[in-house]
Order: C-alpha cells, then sequence, then structure tokens
C-alpha cells in the first residue's frame, strides 16, 4: 500500500511540475514579447482557528438566526470572517460530527447540525480537520454524513475517511503560489472502537505514521505540510508531556535537510494553550474552542475559558534556493472569544475598539499563547 501511495504521490508531482511550467509561459505570453513577466508572488498567509462544537445554546441561536428555516451559521462567524477570508488558505477543526434528517441535532456533543459547514464555507474556510475523540460518537455513518455535508458545502476535510482510498489521499490546498498538505491525528476516539474492518476512518496519533504522510504528501508535490493534531489535556492551560515530546519530535524530523512538517495547530483542551517555535517550526499547542455552548471543566464547573481561542495567522515567503522551506516571515495571533449572550463569535480588539469591557479577556489569552517565550522568536498579537 505505502508502495502504491508513492507511485501515485510520484505522478501527481509530475503533472503538478507540468502546470507550473505551463503556468510560467503563459505569464510569459500574457507579458507580451519584449516585456518582463509580472512579479513572482512570493508569500502567502495562512489563518488557522480551533474546536467548532455546535451543541446546545449555539445550535438554538442559529436556528433562531435562520429564522425557521433550519440552522444558519453565517452570522455567528460573521466578526471574523473578514479575517479568515483576507487569507490564502484558512483551517478549521470540526471536533463533532453530523446529524441525520430527523435527529436531534445539537441536544449532545455527538451530533451537530449538518449547516455548519455552510458557515465555515461562507465564512471563508477552505480545510475543516476532522480527526477527533468524537469522530466515531455515531460511527461510520457519522463520519460518511458529515464529510458528505462538507463535501457538498466545498469545504475540504482531513482526519476521517469513508473509504480506504480516502484515507490514503492527501488534501492539497492552493495558497496563492503554494500548495499546502493538510494532515489530520488525534489522540483517541472516546472509547469507540475503531469500526471493524475500517482501521482507516480515524487518523490517530503515531509519530512514525504522521512522518511518512508528511513526506508522501511532500512527494504529492506540497510545499508545506500542515498537521493538525487533537491532543493534549483538557482544560489546561499549559501543555502536557505528550505534546511536548511529540512536537520535538515530529519537528526534528528531516528529509535532506529540510523539516518534514512545516506547521502543527493543536486542538482539544477546550482553553487557549501557547505558541512555541520548536526546532525552527512553529507549534501552536490548543488554538481553543472557537465555537461551543456553556463549557463546564473536569469538576462540573462552568469555565469562560472554555469559550476563548484564538485565530494563528502565520506569512511564508518562498524559499530563496529550489527544494528550500517555505519559511514563516511573520507570525501572529488574535484573540477570539464566543459570547455565550449574542450567540457571535468576536475578534477581541475588534470588539474593544467598539467599546466592549473585554480587555481583561484579551489580557488573559494573551498571556498564554505568550507563556512559553514566543515573542522572542517573533509572535506579535495581529490585528
Amino acid at each position: 500500500m505505502i508502495a502504491r501511495r508513492h507511485q501515485v504521490a510520484l505522478a501527481l508531482t509530475a503533472i503538478l511540475a507540468a502546470a507550473a511550467a505551463c503556468h510560467n509561459q503563459e505569464r510569459q505570453e500574457a507579458a507580451g514579447p519584449g516585456r518582463p513577466a509580472p512579479p513572482v508572488v512570493r508569500d502567502f498567509t495562512l489563518v488557522a482557528t480551533g474546536d467548532v462544537v455546535p451543541n446546545g445554546s449555539v445550535a438554538d441561536r442559529a436556528a433562531f438566526d435562520a429564522r425557521g428555516g433550519g440552522h444558519d451559521f453565517r452570522p455567528m462567524l460573521s466578526g471574523v470572517a473578514g479575517t479568515v477570508r483576507r487569507a490564502d488558505v484558512a483551517l478549521c477543526h470540526m471536533e463533532s460530527v453530523y446529524a441525520g434528517p430527523g435527529a436531534p441535532a445539537g441536544r449532545s456533543g455527538a451530533l451537530s447540525p449538518p449547516q455548519i459547514a455552510d458557515g465555515l464555507a461562507a465564512a471563508g474556510y477552505d480545510s475543516c480537520s476532522t480527526a477527533s475523540e468524537h469522530a466515531l460518537d455515531d460511527g461510520p455513518a457519522g463520519v460518511r454524513r458529515t464529510l458528505d455535508a462538507m463535501d457538498r458545502a466545498g469545504l475540504r476535510h482531513a482526519g476521517t475517511a469513508r473509504t480506504e482510498a480516502e484515507a490514503h489521499a492527501v488534501t492539497l490546498l492552493q495558497a496563492g503560489p503554494a500548495r499546502v498538505a493538510h494532515l489530520s491525528y488525534a489522540f483517541g476516539t472516546g472509547g469507540h472502537p475503531l469500526p471493524t474492518g475500517q482501521p482507516w476512518a480515524v487518523n490517530l496519533l503515531d509519530a512514525g505514521r504522521i512522518v511518512s504522510d508528511a513526506r508522501a504528501a511532500r512527494l504529492a508535490g506540497a510545499d508545506v505540510v500542515v498537521v493538525s493534531v487533537h491532543w493534549g489535556t483538557a482544560w489546561q492551560d499549559a501543555p502536557d508531556q505528550l505534546q511536548t515530546t511529540l512536537a520535538r519530535r515530529l519537528t526534528a524530523s528531516r528529509t535532506n535537510g529540510r523539516p518534514d512538517i512545516d506547521l502543527i495547530l493543536g486542538s482539544h483542551a477546550h482553553v487557549p494553550q501557547p505558541y512555541e517555535k520548536v526546532n525552527g517550526t512553529w507549534v501552536v499547542y490548543g488554538l481553543g474552542d472557537q465555537i461551543a455552548g456553556e463549557m463546564y471543566d473536569d469538576r462540573g464547573v462552568q469555565d469562560p475559558r472554555g469559550n476563548e481561542s484564538t485565530i494563528a495567522r502565520f506569512t511564508f515567503t518562498r524559499p530563496t534556493r529550489p527544494g528550500g522551506r517555505w519559511e514563516v516571515r511573520r507570525a501572529e495571533f488574535v484573540p477570539q472569544m464566543y459570547d455565550l449572550d449574542a450567540g457571535r463569535v468576536l475578534d477581541l480588539n475588534r470588539a474593544i475598539a467598539q467599546g466592549a469591557d473585554l480587555q481583561g479577556v484579551r489580557d488573559r489569552i494573551g498571556g498564554v499563547v505568550l507563556g512559553r517565550g514566543a515573542a522572542t522568536d517573533g509572535l506579535v498579537m495581529g490585528d
């Protein structure tokens, strides 16, 4: 199977190389004889956000916003859609699976309204990681419904699969001048066994597997490899030992001197966790929950941190030599929160500028994000 996957990847590489050569010729022809071709675009911007769990009051709000027509999540995301759409590629994390017709969507963590996929796509997201501890809450049928709905919405996905062929395919996204591979893995499936005969239904955390998949993605034409990981200890601001150990191992992996993985994005902890540069690669240990209803910690106490998160924004620049690495030229985070009363995701910078008394929330998020020295490596709070 590995050999076959690499053969497919090499064939894709040849196709992409031919397309690039054709594109270069078209650029020169468009410039006209004797005129220089337009300048090559060197940068692209990637944004990523955390867990989407549209249950309870979140589903109720989306139903209200739909005014009797199902669920509409577009108003809920309108406050951050501008930031998402301005990026060349935008990634989200879908923690729950979607309900089928007539099922009680939003009444538990297991089933969410499928219209959330339309809301995410309308906000500007390109791909969602789907490997999570809840991916098998409704078995293979839940996986199938979720990915079907994402396909209908035009939202790409990585981490779960309906078929073995899909499990081995690489999610490649065009990000300005670059091709970005999106990979996704989870630490477990919440006690649900992998479906009989379908061990590929959910990607599970395994360092060797992740490195192998990253190398296959590079062979398939990826300029940048992004790995989404569902990991960590819930309600803990600091990364745990599994996170730090795996981050060091993954970021240390190289092929011909070039890192196999260019960015790691974490989810699951329900609270924002630090950003850190590890072995020269940015790791976001935990983005926090972008959309979630009332969140209760492991003591059963409502914790407002469960509605706080960040938008990660990284600007990559083209390598100066063939085969070199696309480097992060600028690293930023934008604090955000889900307003339970309004049923809206807020960009805290914008909300504070408009007079909201949320400086304490923003300061708390910033303190956690910068808690492992990321500022010394250039991480700043973005606008």
